[in-house]
């Protein structure tokens, strides 16, 4: 299947440049773009993207809440965030608005196309170390302290704890079953458990959930 994407940024040059490297890529088409996070909204309410680029500081709305609006409105689209610094101060802000992820706007244009496919398959955006990193130092700033029994983690097996560290270190479905020597399916199975269990909306959100509840601290 095709996968649908919308391009917000609020710069011409950025949006018709991802758009034409994204439509040159097998699988996937830019059904349309958006130059704020208002307009976004009503873009993703209209064309039903599969996968929103959502770039951060814009004028009339930012994309930080714009994802948040979009992730809470009765969409299945996922939003791969996209940021010129790599510690851009409010990308800890969108993950835990509800984005899938996130890339720097001078990623290649694979790397933009993985990524896209990455967070459309329902992945998170976490192996590239970047990610990792910047998770690592913005999870440094929560400043809840740490909890005997953070909310809901009592309500996870051991073995889903277990699933729920590796998913915070980036590790794929693939990964953690390599790693726990079960098949992948049964991976699949303890990550939506997970995310039942913890209301989440996918695996990011669980990652934070991770290091934000200190189950996972920076190494």
């Amino acid at each position: 299947m095709t996968i649908r994407v919308l391009i917000v940024d609020d710069q011409m040059m950025v949006r018709e440049g991802f758009s034409v490297l994204l439509n040159a890529m097998d699988g996937i088409e830019v059904v349309g773009e958006a130059v704020d996070g208002r307009q976004a909204i009503a873009q993703v309410a209209a064309l039903r993207p599969d996968v929103v680029l959502m770039d951060i500081r814009m004028p009339v709305m930012n994309g930080l809440e714009a994802t948040r609006q979009i992730v809470a409105s009765d969409t299945d689209a996922k939003v791969l965030v996209l940021t010129t610094f790599d510690l851009d101060e409010y990308v800890y802000q969108a993950l835990r608005a509800g984005a899938s992820g996130f890339l720097l706007k001078d990623a290649s244009a694979r790397q933009l196309a993985d990524g896209v496919r990455v967070v459309a398959a329902g992945e998170a955006l976490l192996a590239p170390s970047v990610t990792k990193r910047l998770i690592v130092e913005f999870s440094k700033l929560a400043e809840a302290p740490r909890l005997a029994d953070p909310a809901g983690v009592t309500e996870l097996t051991e073995r889903e704890t277990e699933v729920l560290v590796l998913i915070a270190q980036g590790l794929s479905n693939a990964e953690i079953a390599d790693r726990l020597m079960v098949a992948e399916s049964t991976i699949k199975t303890h990550v939506s458990r997970i995310l039942v269990k913890l209301g989440l909306r996918d695996r990011t959100q669980a990652a934070v959930f991770a290091y934000e509840t200190r189950l996972v601290t920076p190494a």
